[in-house]
């Protein structure tokens, strides 16, 4: 049998992207913890303010712009069809809560899929001056600098973040614990950036939405790094996320279900 290699992302689609996500960041920083801004609580009681709209729609308009064809998935303004086979998915502020604590470790994620499968994610954080992207087959990058994952293969001492234990099963949370790992919440995407610059070896959502992990689908691999659900399953039908640096993987799966 013969397996087909997808060909590399346009470096000039990663490009374009990489600009849109920056001035949405920028966008958002006009917001950042100022003394008027307004927060909505969302029909399921999630967090939404003028600077998560504002941003969506700043990227749906440069995309459309640039690619009138192109399908686009958003948090906040749902799903546009398109006809080109490809589909951009945005998450203006991934972190809101962190947004409006004033907490700068929200960030702005932007994922393209093209007929091939992923193709382009990117993780900005703009409060602290962090960007990471990658491209199929093009590699991960830190602020423009080649990034990769810790080389770690021992799970004692590693790190592991989360966005938050509300989610968190008593007995997975219990056996974590006692697994040698160091729990942090360095959470939302900021977490997964951590992991594919090699300064944590586990981020885990056990709950998560596509729009928070899909840039993910591109970094961690690029990174060298490995993504699953939490029950192992690959793909990118991911309703949790385990992102590691690929060495600790098999063992954070065992732990998380008790195996």
């Amino acid at each position: 049998m013969v397996h087909m290699t997808a060909p590399p992302a346009s470096a000039s689609d990663l490009e374009f992207a990489v600009d849109v996500v920056r001035q949405a960041g920028e966008l958002t920083m006009n917001h950042f913890r100022a003394t008027e801004l307004e927060v909505i609580r969302k029909a399921d009681g999630t967090p939404v303010t003028l600077a998560d709209q504002g941003a969506e729609t700043l990227m749906r308009r440069l995309i459309q712009e640039r690619f009138p064809d192109d399908a686009i998935l958003g948090e906040e303004d749902g799903e546009s069809t398109g006809t080109s086979g490809r589909r951009w998915v945005i998450d203006p502020i991934d972190g809101t809560e962190a947004f409006t604590h004033g907490v700068a470790l929200y960030s702005n994620l932007l994922y393209l899929e093209d007929e091939h499968g992923p193709a382009i994610g990117i993780i900005n954080i703009p409060a602290i001056g962090e960007m990471c992207w990658a491209g199929r087959g093009l590699g991960s990058f830190l602020n423009g600098i080649p990034c990769r994952v810790s080389s770690k293969s021992d799970l004692t001492g590693s790190v592991l973040s989360t966005s938050g234990f509300d989610y968190w099963e008593p007995d997975m949370l219990m056996s974590a614990r006692h697994s040698g790992l160091q729990m942090r919440t360095w959470g939302d995407g900021y977490g997964y950036l951590l992991v594919a610059s090699g300064r944590i070896e586990v981020m885990v959502d056990p709950v998560i939405n596509f729009w928070d992990i899909a840039p993910c689908l591109v970094i961690i691999p690029e990174a060298g790094g490995t993504l699953s659900r939490v029950d192992g399953a690959t793909g990118v039908d991911l309703t949790s996320c385990i992102a590691t640096n690929g060495r600790v993987h098999e063992q954070v799966i065992k732990v998380l279900n008790n195996r």
